[in-house]
């Protein structure tokens, strides 16, 4: 890592330090140009707003946000910055699926719509919708892998041979949440025929693609869930508060939001996908990453985005899962300490508003 000097002078950054000038603390140069941090040591603080070389001038607080934390404060740049939120969509947040309305995942839409939305917007973040959305050609070449993942999805077989919408519930537990509000009577499936040996509802499982049915909304009409995680349809929509966010966002005259799909729980695996080929093309170089589930797609694309040189930010309060805490521990504590950084959606509304308020 190579030491700098501090340009003590953001708004001139050709300007140096005069003879009766201080010495100024030295940042080291994390990482090669074109892409690389800047560190000081005192205070704590890593710069992510790749100033240019060859003076580094630090930047301006009327163009970068100072966002605080559970490690080290970090500075980022509006301009290359995006929140990619990830997988909210009828599937995992809907009540009318069993999801708790109350759920982790309903909390973080929440935190989005309340929060972290809005503070992208006053500051020009691009909002990056990174969402499931499958072709038949992209089913069809799904590695077995990933369809175990999703060996959950499926219908209540009833007795009558007929099949009624009902939340999708993993084998192994993954949304036990769903399961206990079924159980629970949220979805008005409780009759004792309808169970297995240990309480969980019986079921077909059919996988990725597969039709849910027909769905009972809140105002009692139905609609055709459609088929699991396919590209418009019903269950692969977003909640219609979050959709109306999107389609505001969509319209925006500069930076306007864009939805993305995905075929994997990671919307950056391989070689390159469409998310990757964006991010390159609008020189985006810091992700605030939240959504469904913090340990399952937000993870893997964070890990993928953290390997392929991207900045990561996980905004904690702003992701939900329904696995045991201990995993959302264990992605928090490795994001903190090797990915990158985890924060908040009240600290990036703070940092958004110091921005502004520096004006």
């Amino acid at each position: 890592m190579a030491s700098l000097p501090i340009n003590p002078n953001p708004s001139d950054p050709g300007k140096d330090l005069d003879d009766n000038s201080s010495p100024s603390p030295s940042r080291s140069l994390i990482g090669k140009v074109p892409n690389y941090w800047l560190h000081s040591p005192s205070p704590p603080l890593f710069d992510l707003t790749r100033p240019l070389p060859p003076t580094f001038p630090v930047p301006s607080p009327k163009s970068s946000i100072t966002l605080s934390t559970t490690t080290t404060p970090v500075i980022i740049s509006p301009s290359i910055t995006a929140l990619v939120i990830i997988d909210m969509q009828n599937f995992f947040l809907s009540t009318r699926l069993g999801r708790p309305a109350d759920g982790a995942g309903n909390k973080a839409g929440q935190c989005l719509l309340e929060t972290a939305i809005p503070a992208a917007r006053k500051t020009g973040i691009r909002i990056i919708w990174l969402n499931w959305g499958l072709t038949d050609e992209e089913i069809a070449e799904m590695p077995p892998s990933t369809r175990r993942a999703f060996g959950f999805e499926a219908a209540l077989k009833k007795e009558s041979k007929e099949e009624e919408a009902a939340p999708a519930i993993d084998a192994h537990g993954v949304n036990q949440a769903a399961a206990e509000h079924v159980l629970e009577g949220g979805n008005k499936i409780s009759d004792v025929k309808e169970l297995t040996e240990n309480g969980k509802p019986t079921r077909l499982y059919r996988g990725l693609g597969s039709e849910i049915g027909q769905v009972e909304l809140e105002d009692g009409s139905s609609v055709d869930g459609g088929r699991l995680l396919m590209r418009d349809t019903w269950n692969a929509s977003l909640p219609p508060a979050l959709n109306e966010a999107y389609t505001t966002g969509q319209n925006l005259p500069v930076k306007p939001d864009v939805w993305i799909h995905k075929n994997r729980m990671s919307g950056l695996w391989g070689s390159k996908t469409l998310c990757t080929d964006f991010l390159e093309l609008e020189g985006i170089k810091s992700l605030l990453f939240a959504g469904v589930n913090t340990d399952q797609c937000v993870g893997g694309s964070l890990q993928d985005a953290f390997t392929k040189g991207w900045d990561c930010i996980l905004l904690k309060d702003a992701c939900g899962t329904t696995s045991p805490g201990f995993a959302t521990d264990c992605v928090e504590f490795n994001c903190a300490r090797t990915w990158g950084f985890v924060s908040d959606c009240k600290s990036l509304e703070k940092g958004v508003d110091e921005m502004i308020n520096a004006c």
